[in-house]
């Protein structure tokens, strides 16, 4: 399989089989005119309705190439930033899907959306999404019960109960697995100190093959490479991304 980072978090996946698109959003060094020229049939995911996951002009491709199939979640038709007959498949957690060449489930999330697990060609994929620990900076500053008011996200927070949920989520997914080949994850930088926390859980709980972070645009390529030394520790190999359009072989 090649793995290509196209933006923020999103992914292009080539299989021997197909090509998988993640939470596509911009591309700026104009991988998808490539995927689109090739032979091989075509699925996008969107995680979720935020505009930095889902792009409407996912549906434009349609007219470049015939083989797709749209795997959306259920909130992007909820929050009518697309139409029921836009996708071929909606889901939301617990959903599931299955044709000749993948098996897709839907997991959740600590935002809006689901999380997604692939399988094709005998490998397990996860795409995290949002999921994550979001407000682990604030761990420490808080008891169990209590709320800090955050002037960033303009509300009061409740970090712990947040973990609760995040950690809940997890568990769900261990019910359906414990390994993946490939993790795409966010690792990002704006969280603060312990921003690395959610994706350190996640490879505490699971067998990974290879971890990737993703939803570091704001923070800086470097800033996702701190995950770096925790999954050494670990044995898990580690994309160290350096720009828009690289490539990898898994």
């Amino acid at each position: 399989m090649t793995l290509t980072y196209i933006f923020h978090s999103g992914f292009v996946l080539e299989t021997e089989q197909s090509i998988l698109v993640f939470d596509y959003w911009l591309d700026p060094s104009g991988v998808i005119g490539g995927v689109l020229k090739k032979d091989k049939h075509l699925y996008v995911f969107s995680s979720h309705f935020h505009e930095d996951h889902f792009s409407r002009a996912i549906f434009e491709w349609r007219k470049r190439k015939s083989d797709i199939t749209y795997i959306l979640s259920k909130d992007i038709l909820r929050h009518r930033r697309a139409n029921k007959e836009d996708a071929d498949v909606w889901l939301a957690k617990g959903g599931s899907w299955t044709d000749e060449r993948i098996s897709v489930k839907a997991l959740g999330s600590t935002d809006s959306g689901v999380s997604w697990i692939v399988e094709t060609e005998e490998k397990r994929i996860f795409h995290a999404g949002d999921l994550n620990n979001w407000y682990a900076r604030f761990l420490p500053d808080v008891m169990p019960g209590e709320t800090i008011y955050s002037e960033e996200f303009e509300e009061e927070i409740d970090p712990i109960a947040h973990e609760k949920q995040y950690l809940g989520e997890l568990k769900d997914i261990r019910k359906v697995t414990d390994s993946f080949d490939l993790v795409m994850f966010p690792i990002d930088g704006r969280i603060g100190n312990g921003y690395t926390l959610g994706g350190r859980q996640f490879i505490e709980r699971f067998k990974v093959g290879m971890f990737v972070p993703m939803h570091f645009v704001a923070s800086g390529f470097e800033s996702s490479w701190r995950m770096k030394e925790f999954s050494d520790e670990k044995g898990i190999s580690f994309w160290e991304i350096t720009k828009e359009g690289e490539m990898i072989e898994i």
